[in-house]
C-alpha cells in the first residue's frame, strides 16, 4: 500500500565506481546493439557481492510471521470495507495479479482523486530500508497505517473508526483473536497494520537473477550477462544493491539537477539536505511496473534508464548501453506467486457494519 505521495523509479544508481566486469573478445553486436548469443560475456563474481538473492520472505523479530496472521492480512488487503466508500483496496492501486502496480501514472483514490505521485510496488519491498518513496516509515508495518487514512485514498476519518468497521464483522473478530493470541483486544489498527505486514512480507518474486547469484552460469542469457556487466561498470550497483536492488534513500539529480516541482522528502522534513531525496525503488519486476518516474511520465523503460544515467551518473548513455542494461533488467521478472496472492473469501458484514460512504 501507499501514500498518493510516493515516487517511482530513480532506475539508475547514483555514483560511478570503478568495478568492471572481464569480458572475452566480443562477436559483433547484433543489428539492435545488443550482444548476441554468440558472445561469450565472463561476469566477475567477486563484483556481485553488491547483491543478495531474495529470501523466502522478509522476516521482523518485532511482527513474526504466522499463518493465522498472513491469512488475516490477506484479506484485509483485498478489502474494500476499509475505505471510507467501500470502493477500494490495498490490491486497488498494488494489483498482485499485475506484478503489485496499476500501470497508470497516478492512481485513483476516494472521489476519483488522483494522486500526486506514481503507486510503487508492493513485491519484495520487504527488502527495503524505509518505506514511502519519502522514507517516512521504518517499516511496512508502519507503512500500512497509512493509506487508509489518507482523504485522498481510502479516506477513512480515523483509527477508531476503522476498528469499530473491523469489530462489526464477526469474521474478523475472531481471526484477530487468532492471529494475536493472549490479548484482550486483539482487534486494534496496530494490529490490522501487523496482519497486512505479515502478509506482504512474503510477497517475494524470485527469478532467474538469483539462480545466477547461487551459482548458476546457465541461469542468464549472454545478452542479459552483457546487460549485467554494463549494469557493473556504470556503477549501478552503488545504490540499486542488496535482495530488492534498491530500497536506500538518495537524491535525484545527484550530478545532473532534476528540474521537478516535487521536492521528496524535502516536503517532508523541510531540511535543505532533504531536497529531491526520495528512495531508491526495487529494480525487481521493474520491465513489468511501468509508467515510471515519480509522475508516471515515462511510458518507455529505455528512457527512463538513459535519462537517469544523465542525471544519477552524469553520463551520455549510448543506446547499445541502453538496451544491454535493459536485457539485465528483464532478467529481474520473477514469478507470481499464484497461489498466495488468490483473492480469498472475505468474511460478511454484520447488522452494524458501515455503508458505503461517497461524501
Amino acid at each position: 500500500m501507499k501514500f498518493k505521495t510516493l515516487v517511482r523509479p530513480l532506475l539508475v544508481a547514483t555514483a560511478a565506481v570503478g568495478a568492471t566486469a572481464v569480458a572475452q573478445p566480443a562477436a559483433k553486436p547484433s543489428p539492435e546493439g545488443v550482444a548476441t548469443a554468440a558472445q561469450n560475456v565472463i561476469i566477475d563474481r567477486a563484483l556481485l557481492t553488491a547483491f543478495k538473492a531474495l529470501p523466502s520472505r522478509f522476516e521482523d523479530a518485532k511482527n513474526p510471521i504466522t499463518a493465522e496472521k498472513v491469512e488475516l492480512g490477506r484479506m484485509l488487503y483485498f478489502d474494500t470495507r476499509l475505505s471510507k466508500n467501500q470502493d477500494l483496496s490495498c490490491n486497488s492501486c498494488h494489483d498482485l495479479n499485475t506484478f503489485g502496480v496499476d500501470n497508470k501514472p497516478t492512481s485513483t483514490g476516494h472521489k476519483k482523486q488522483l494522486g500526486g505521485r506514481n503507486s510503487p510496488t508492493v513485491y519484495n519491498a520487504g527488502g527495503h530500508t524505509t518505506q514511502f518513496w519519502d522514507g517516512r516509515a521504518a517499516n511496512l508495518e508502519e507503512q500500512a497505517k497509512g493509506p487508509i487514512l489518507n482523504p485522498v485514498e481510502m479516506a477513512m476519518p480515523s483509527a477508531d473508526h476503522v476498528v469499530a468497521t473491523i469489530k462489526s464483522i464477526p469474521g474478523y473478530v475472531t481471526a484477530f483473536q487468532k492471529s494475536f493470541p493472549g490479548e484482550a483486544d486483539p482487534v486494534t489498527y496496530d494490529n490490522l497494520a501487523k496482519a497486512i505486514g505479515a502478509f506482504e512480507r512474503q510477497l517475494v518474486t524470485p527469478s532467474r537473477f538469483d539462480k545466477f547469484l547461487g551459482g548458476d552460469d546457465k541461469a542468464l542469457t549472454q545478452v542479459e550477462k552483457a546487460g549485467l556487466k554494463t549494469f557493473l561498470d556504470q556503477g549501478c550497483q552503488t545504490c540499486h544493491y542488496g535482495p530488492a536492488l534498491g530500497g536506500s534513500l538518495q537524491k535525484l539529480g545527484l550530478v545532473v539537477p532534476y528540474q521537478a516541482k516535487d521536492q521528496g522528502r524535502f516536503d517532508l522534513t523541510k531540511k535543505e539536505s532533504d531536497r529531491m531525496v526520495f528512495r531508491v525503488p526495487t529494480l525487481r519486476n521493474v520491465a513489468k511496473t511501468g509508467p515510471w518516474f515519480h509522475d508516471g511520465s515515462i511510458t518507455e523503460l529505455q528512457t527512463a534508464v538513459k535519462l537517469m544515467a544523465q542525471h544519477q551518473l552524469g553520463k551520455q548513455l549510448t543506446d547499445t548501453d541502453a538496451k544491454q542494461i535493459l536485457a539485465f533488467l528483464d532478467s529481474l521478472t520473477g514469478e507470481l506467486p499464484k497461489g498466495y496472492i488468490a483473492k480469498p473469501k472475505l468474511p460478511p458484514s454484520g447488522p452494524k457494519t458501515p455503508k458505503p460512504d461517497p461524501t
